[in-house]
């Protein structure tokens, strides 16, 4: 783990490491779509963050001589930032294994294109959770420019 902090209830994440995020989500290369998460408040709100790099697999049709990283793929890695807020914060709090399953993607706008060489960041804000199911804003920005949005629902399910 990065970072942590004391507080009254235990542990609190502060960030996650590629470490911290393997663990706390199934996703693995070429699939996984964010690198590091800083700013964790609990499962309150984070900031992910993909470096792009023109390595990556989707760039040989997508498009070539014309890199775009794909919108579809921006989505995943936000429903991948909330997802793994949601099982660090749940593993601290009380040990609890889990696993998050995308239930909806809501008001989805792309306004810029991301290619090779950008870092995205996915902010992320928990709109509401009950014990099974999170629903969470998400922005995609480069260099404090907004390049697409959502709402995306989650299931949280116990890890058989």
């Amino acid at each position: 783990m990065d970072t942590v902090a004391s507080t009254p209830e235990g542990r609190t994440l502060t960030s996650l490491d590629i470490g911290d995020i393997l663990a706390a989500l199934p996703h693995r290369y070429p699939f996984l779509m964010i690198d590091k998460i800083i700013n964790v408040d609990r499962d309150e709100s984070a900031i992910g963050i993909k470096n792009v790099t023109f390595n990556e697999p989707m760039f040989q049709g997508h498009f070539p001589g014309k890199p775009v990283f794909p919108g579809v793929l921006i989505i995943e890695a936000m429903a991948q930032t909330a997802g793994a807020i949601v099982i660090a914060h749940d593993a601290a709090a009380n040990g609890a294994k889990s696993i998050v399953l995308m239930l909806t993607i809501d008001k989805a706008k792309f306004r810029k294109p991301a290619g090779p060489g950008d870092q995205i960041e996915f902010h992320i804000r928990k709109i509401h959770r009950r014990r099974t199911v999170g629903r969470y804003e998400a922005k995609a920005m480069v260099n404090g420019v907004l390049i697409a949005e959502a709402e995306v629902g989650a299931m949280i399910v116990p890890e058989q």
